[in-house]
C-alpha cells in the first residue's frame, strides 16, 4: 500500500482552481470556491474540539455545503457518518449509538421527521460532549457567491498524506435484509472504486454528473469522490423529482446520472424520447434488478442504460454492462471491473460451474475491512479475504454477471427454492400490474408460502385468480402464490436509495393476512 493523501479537493482545487465543481439550486461553485468553504467547516470542526480519529455524524439535505462539509472531515481526519434523512427518531437514535460521534451536524432544511434539533437525541458519545450546530454556522459562511479562493502559495498539507486503509466513513446499509449495520470504508476503498469506475465508464473533462442519490447513500457519495479525483462536475438534486429531472436534462447538458430502477421506470413513462439530450453518454442503472420490460422500454425510448452492481460494502460498483452490452445481453451487469475479483460459490463454499447460480463472492481493493464495532458480521461476510455478498447470481462462458437476488430473500417451500426476482418477473408481465414483490412467510406445513404485494397501473383492475391464471404459463405451480397470498396495495414500501423495502412488505402482508383469517376465525 502507498501513502494516499487524503484531502483530494485541495489538490483538485491547485489542480484546476476555476473548473465547475457543483451545481446545485442553481448555484454554480468552481473547485476554488469549493475548497475555500470546505476550508471554513474544517476550521468550524477544529474549533469545536473534532480532532482527527473522531466521529462526526451528519443530518443534511445535498446542498454544495453538504459536499463540502464531506471534504471537510476528510481535512480533518475526521470519520464521517452520515445519516439517514428519512429515518424515525428511533431509527435515528440506534445509528447514533453504533456510529458515537464526538459532534452531529445537522441543517435547518433536512428532510426528517420532526425537523426541530432536538428531535436528532443526545446519545453519549466516546467521552465528547454531542454538539448539533447548523452546517452553516459551522462554516461561518460568508455571503453566497463570494469569492475564496486559496493563496498562490498554497501547498496540500503534508499532515493529511496517510495510509489507504484509514477510514474515511461509517455508511449504513439500507437494511433490505434487517437492521442496517455501518459499513466501514477507507479513502482507499473510494479511490480505487473511482480508478475501477473510470476505467469501465470512461471520462471526459466535461463530463457533469446529475446525482439525485442522497449524500448518505454509497451511490451519492460516490459521485462527489469521482467528480473530485476526475475534475469533473456534480449537478446535484435535493432528491428525484420527475419535473426537476426533465429541466436538468434539458438545461444543464447532462452526461452522466444515476438511478435505481423505479426512477428510471418513472422517467420512461414521463420524458418523451426527444428529451433525452444528445449529451447523455451513460445512465447508470443498479440499487435493484432491472426487469426485462424496463430496459426493453429504455432501449426504445433510446436512453442509454449501463446496468451495473455494487454495494456498500464495495464502495459502488462491482460490475458493469456499457450500453451497447445491455442491448446484447439485456438482464447481465457485464463482466467486473478492473482490479476487481468476482466468482460464484455453491452451498458447500466450492466454485460453481460456468451458468450455475450461487453465491457472488468478492475480492479487490475498494472491499471494505468490515463492518464498525460488529465482529461477528464481519467475519461470516469476508472470509479468506473474500466478501460474500449474500446475492444469489451466476456467471456465464463469456464472464458476465446476472445477479438473481439477495440470497436471503430466496423463499423454500416445501423444500423447493423459489427465487422472487423470478416470480415478480412473471407476474410483471401482466399488462395490469405496475409492480410487485413477492416474500416468502411463515407456514407451518410448507415452511414458507409464497405472497405477492400487488401494485396495479392506475386504473386497471384484476382479480387474484385472473393473475395468477396468467402466470401460471410462465411459472411452475410450486412457484405460483395461492389466490389467498395476492394482496393489492396502492403503493410499494420504498427504503432512502429507492428500493422495494423488501421486509416492510413481508411484515405488511404478514398483518394483512393476519388480520383477515383473525375475521374469519
Amino acid at each position: 500500500m502507498f501513502p494516499l493523501n487524503r484531502d483530494w479537493l485541495r489538490w483538485r482545487a491547485l489542480a484546476t482552481p476555476n473548473k465547475l465543481a457543483v451545481r446545485c439550486d442553481g448555484r454554480s461553485v468552481g473547485y476554488a470556491a469549493l475548497d475555500g468553504l470546505a476550508d471554513r467547516l474544517a476550521a468550524g470542526l477544529a474549533a469545536r474540539g473534532v480532532r482527527p480519529g473522531d466521529r462526526v455524524a451528519t443530518l443534511v439535505n445535498n446542498s454544495v455545503e453538504a459536499i463540502a462539509f464531506i471534504h471537510a472531515a476528510a481535512r480533518v481526519g475526521a470519520v464521517l457518518a452520515p445519516l439517514n434523512t428519512r429515518l424515525t427518531a428511533a431509527e435515528r437514535e440506534r445509528q447514533l449509538r453504533l456510529a458515537a460521534p464526538a459532534l452531529v451536524v445537522v441543517d435547518d432544511g433536512r428532510a426528517a421527521p420532526g425537523n426541530g434539533r432536538e428531535e436528532v437525541g443526545r446519545p453519549a458519545g466516546r467521552g465528547a460532549q454531542l454538539e448539533l450546530p447548523d452546517v452553516a454556522e459551522l462554516a461561518g459562511l460568508a455571503e453566497e457567491g463570494a469569492a475564496t479562493g486559496r493563496p498562490e502559495d498554497a501547498r496540500p498539507d503534508e499532515q493529511a498524506v496517510l495510509r489507504e486503509a484509514q477510514v474515511q466513513s461509517i455508511i449504513f446499509t439500507s437494511g433490505t435484509t434487517g437492521s442496517p449495520k455501518g459499513v466501514q470504508l477507507s479513502f482507499g476503498n473510494h479511490f480505487w472504486s473511482a480508478v475501477a469506475s473510470a476505467y469501465r465508464l470512461g471520462v471526459d473533462t466535461e463530463d457533469r454528473w446529475l446525482s439525485c442519490l442522497p449524500l448518505y447513500h454509497v451511490g451519492g457519495l460516490a459521485v462527489v469522490f469521482r467528480s473530485c479525483l476526475y475534475g469533473t462536475a456534480v449537478v446535484l438534486e435535493r432528491g428525484f423529482d420527475l419535473d426537476r429531472f426533465r429541466r436538468c436534462l434539458r438545461e444543464e447538458r447532462v452526461t452522466l446520472t444515476s438511478l435505481v430502477p423505479t426512477m428510471l421506470h418513472r422517467l420512461l413513462h414521463g420524458v418523451p424520447a426527444a428529451e433525452w439530450p444528445g449529451s447523455l453518454r451513460m445512465v447508470l442503472l443498479g440499487g435493484a434488478a432491472a426487469s426485462p420490460e424496463l430496459l426493453a422500454a429504455a432501449r426504445e425510448a433510446g436512453a442509454p442504460v449501463a446496468a451495473t452492481y455494487g454495494m456498500t460494502e464495495t464502495a459502488s460498483q462491482v460490475a458493469t454492462s456499457l450500453p451497447a452490452e445491455v442491448l446484447r445481453k439485456p438482464g447481465s451487469v457485464g463482466r467486473p471491473l478492473l482490479f476487481t475479483e468476482l466468482r460464484i460459490v455453491d452451498g458447500d463454499g466450492e466454485i460453481a460451474p460456468v451458468g450455475e447460480i450461487g453465491e457472488i463472492a468478492v475480492r479487490g481493493p475498494q472491499v471494505t475491512a468490515g463492518y464498525d464495532s460488529d465482529p461477528a458480521a464481519t467475519d461470516s461476510t469476508l472470509r479468506g479475504g473474500w466478501l460474500y455478498t449474500g446475492d444469489m447470481g451466476l456467471l456465464d462462458a463469456d464472464g458476465d454477471v446476472t445477479v438473481v437476488q439477495r440470497r436471503t430473500d430466496m423463499i423454500i417451500s416445501g423444500g423447493e427454492n423459489i427465487y422472487p426476482a423470478e416470480v415478480e418477473a412473471a407476474l410483471r408481465e401482466h399488462s395490469a400490474v405496475a409492480d410487485v414483490c413477492v416474500v416468502g412467510l411463515p407456514d407451518a406445513e410448507w415452511g414458507q408460502r409464497c405472497a405477492a404485494a400487488v401494485q396495479l397501473r392506475e386504473g386497471e383492475r384484476v382479480s387474484p385468480e385472473a393473475l395468477l391464471a396468467f402466470s401460471r404459463t410462465r411459472l411452475a405451480g410450486y412457484k405460483q402464490p395461492r389466490a389467498g397470498f395476492v394482496r393489492f396495495v396502492d403503493a410499494l414500501p420504498q427504503t432512502g436509495s429507492g428500493k422495494t423495502a423488501r421486509r416492510e412488505v413481508e411484515k405488511m402482508l404478514k398483518e394483512i393476512i393476519s388480520e383477515e383469517r383473525e375475521m374469519h376465525s
